[in-house]
């Protein structure tokens, strides 16, 4: 059994997917008790067209590349390491483009496009732990401190929290930052793959049904909120960047996991206070690591209605 059945055009540097239209699917989402950067409104006052769909929605599009490369391999210890550098809207097209690896490489960039050539993400894409520095290990290693907090003040490089129990099945709804179950998401997701359904599990090399990338995503952040990290708010987050690698084999459906997040960088911009996370995913029974996930969470500091008046009392 084929993981995907999808035309992909190569070409000898490349292989790119179809043009895809992938469905924004947090207009209810709420984020620090309010709406967020998916909602029209809340993204208009902030200056965007609409509500953004949401980064790793877009991971999908790579899956069938990446399989087309390394096989089931891709599933157990593939990795995707993205920038994300323009927001796409519904009805926008977008297309996923690979550029091959050289001989023996296990590693090699990918970028996403609208119609109009505007970039989405570009990053990189790789099998294997001995896989070179992927995209994000080495912004990490460029980063600039972050300058005069103030929604992140009281948040230090190395603070841990508890570890988390969490799982995804099919029916479950994945709370107010999810509103959504994951059979929803695979009526409408932009690459279906008879992995992901429990009625495939015959031709399954696993036996059961696994959790798409883009989902990981959902899963790993389904209890964030419970973190209690001291960052001020009410404020307006997006993703800025991500990283999702697995370690052991695919994450699965109706699987507990437990989960610990790492705050390892603090950076920021113009607009933008950044907090870098990285989550790591543990096999309840094993205790062995199975995944890890990098995320750049970047609060818009003009969303923070205090931050003005706070900057002015810490740095005047």
């Amino acid at each position: 059994m084929r993981a995907f059945e999808i035309v992909i055009v190569e070409t000898p540097d490349s292989l790119a997917g179809p043009w895809r239209r992938p469905h924004q699917m947090l207009h209810a989402q709420v984020y620090d008790s309010h709406t967020s950067i998916h909602d029209d409104a809340t993204a208009q006052k902030l200056g965007f067209q609409g509500g953004t769909i949401e980064g790793p929605t877009h991971f999908s599009q790579f899956a069938p590349l990446c399989e087309n490369l390394w096989g089931n391999a891709w599933f157990e210890t593939g990795c995707i390491s993205a920038h994300y550098r323009n927001p796409s809207f519904e009805g926008e097209e977008v297309q996923a483009i690979l550029a091959k690896p050289g001989s023996g490489q296990r590693q090699c960039n990918i970028q996403m496009v609208k119609r109009d050539g505007t970039e989405v993400l570009r990053g990189t894409v790789s099998v294997g732990q001995d896989a070179p520095m992927t995209a994000l290990d080495r912004r990490l290693t460029e980063l600039k401190p972050l300058a005069d907090p103030v929604i992140l003040r009281d948040v230090q490089v190395g603070m841990k929290t508890k570890r988390q129990t969490v799982r995804m099945d099919f029916d479950q709804s994945m709370g107010e930052l999810y509103p959504f179950s994951l059979g929803e998401k695979l009526a409408v997701i932009t690459e279906t793959s008879a992995f992901y359904r429990a009625e495939g599990t015959a031709g399954n090399p696993w036996g059961r049904p696994i959790i798409p990338i883009e989902m990981i995503s959902v899963l790993l952040q389904y209890r964030s909120k419970e973190d209690r990290l001291p960052v001020r708010g009410p404020a307006v987050g997006l993703f800025a960047d991500q990283e999702i690698k697995l370690l052991n084999g695919p994450l699965f459906v109706d699987e507990d996991y437990e989960l610990e997040r790492e705050v390892v960088a603090l950076s920021g911009s113009r607009r933008t206070e950044s907090l870098w996370l990285r989550t790591s995913v543990f096999e309840l029974e094993s205790r062995s690591p199975a995944a890890t996930m990098l995320l750049n969470l970047a609060t818009i500091k003009e969303s923070y209605s205090a931050y003005r008046e706070e900057y002015n009392q810490l740095y005047s």
